[in-house]
């Protein structure tokens, strides 16, 4: 795995600087409502809060057996905080952007992203690899997420856009939790919702780059609004995921967990 991230890595500093194309702010949908422009685009985003929320209300309202039965270890509590608090800002700074489109704003909407999806990696290793991995990593990978924002952002600033790094933290990572899920076992049940979420999230991308298309065929919901709800059906099955599982006591002393 290590190869393979060094490996990435290099493409990304190798491949010439990908630009943030300025079309990708024109939206098919950009009806106005309210006084509200881009209503859609901004009004589906509420969705993200009240799944944020809900993933926040559920972690820190834990107690006893039911903490026990969805964490086996106590830090394990901790990616999936920054996981749903990132879900629930993405809600903001989503708005803020579709109000009004452009790389200045954007930097906001992406921002909760790249944490979240690094979040969701740390939780991963920790339930496929181990704490003692993924809980040292939470910091170092969030820090890697945000950077990859910040260093978009700033290239952007200087007149010479570069994607490269965003796209491989945010596309690599998710790669790399698919990998963890078919070579390492998780230690509880509902192990596989986790490839219905991510099913989900590339239907959502898909939704956003046929926006136009699925826009024309009524002008009744375009591909981006669509994707916000795909989007968000996928952190809601990592919430179901999470109140669902029970830890499988055959694979918990492999990796010295604690109680909570």
């Amino acid at each position: 795995m290590g190869i393979l991230s060094a490996g990435t890595l290099l493409v990304a500093v190798i491949v010439p600087p990908i630009p943030q194309p300025m079309g990708y702010h024109q939206f098919a949908d950009r009806r106005i409502y309210f006084d509200i422009p881009n209503f859609f685009n901004v009004a589906s985003n509420v969705i993200f809060l009240l799944i944020g929320v809900a993933g926040l209300v559920f972690l820190l309202c834990l107690r006893g057996a039911m903490a026990s039965e969805a964490f086996a270890d106590r830090s394990e509590r901790w990616p999936y905080l920054v996981f749903f608090l990132s879900v629930a800002m993405a809600c903001i700074g989503s708005i803020y952007y579709h109000l009004a489109p452009g790389n200045d704003r954007l930097v906001w909407d992406r921002l909760p992203i790249a944490v979240g999806i690094m979040a969701l990696l740390t939780a991963t290793l920790n339930e496929r690899v181990g704490p003692r991995m993924g809980v040292p990593l939470l910091p170092v990978l969030i820090a890697i997420g945000a950077g990859s924002v910040m260093h978009w952002h700033w290239s952007e600033q200087r007149g010479a856009g570069n994607l490269n790094f965003y796209i491989v933290v945010q596309f690599y990572s998710l790669l790399v939790i698919i990998l963890l899920g078919i070579f390492f076992p998780s230690r509880y049940t509902r192990g596989a919702d986790i490839y219905m979420a991510l099913a989900l999230y590339g239907c959502a991308k898909l939704a956003e780059a046929g926006d136009r298309e699925i826009y024309d065929l009524g002008q009744v919901v375009s591909g981006h609004t669509i994707k916000h709800l795909l989007a968000a059906l996928a952190i809601y099955w990592i919430l179901r995921m999470l109140t669902k599982r029970r830890p499988l006591p055959e694979r918990m002393g492999r990796f010295g967990s604690h109680a909570v």
